[in-house]
């Protein structure tokens, strides 16, 4: 099992969540029905934890991100920034085997892969802020 491709399936769910609105076990039995790989490369408790951790905690994780933003609204966030913003949060508050540091270097790899080179230094300066409050 690899924890990246886990996180980066579970980035990839939660992007959906944000769409479609689907709770986290409709989005995990949508996803798995439609996933191309070896089912085994994935922590699927990882990934079912990290979502409904975001759901359950959604509100304070969002308002961290507020209280951390300079000269932006949280409804100007692109939706990909967001799920990646949320995840790494998650990470750094609520799981203790997840170091914050790798928390926050783990978000900057997806944004690499799903943002631009703006929405990496984006994610980094939020996300560099909360880590020093953790």
């Amino acid at each position: 099992m690899s924890r990246t491709k886990s996180r980066e399936k579970a980035m990839g769910i939660l992007f959906g969540m944000a769409i479609s609105k689907d709770t986290p076990n409709e989005a995990i039995e949508t996803s798995l029905d439609n996933f191309d790989g070896d089912i085994k490369e994935l922590d699927l408790e990882y990934i079912r934890e990290v979502l409904e951790g975001i759901d359950k905690n959604k509100a304070e994780i969002d308002s961290i991100i507020e209280v951390n933003l300079i000269n932006w609204k949280i409804e100007r966030i692109s939706k990909v920034n967001l799920t990646i913003l949320r995840l790494g949060i998650y990470e750094m508050k609520y799981l203790e085997d997840v170091p914050s540091r790798v928390a926050l270097n783990e978000a900057l790899e997806l944004g690499k892969i799903y943002s631009d080179e703006k929405g990496v230094s984006f994610i980094n300066a939020v996300l560099d802020k909360v880590l020093k409050e953790v």
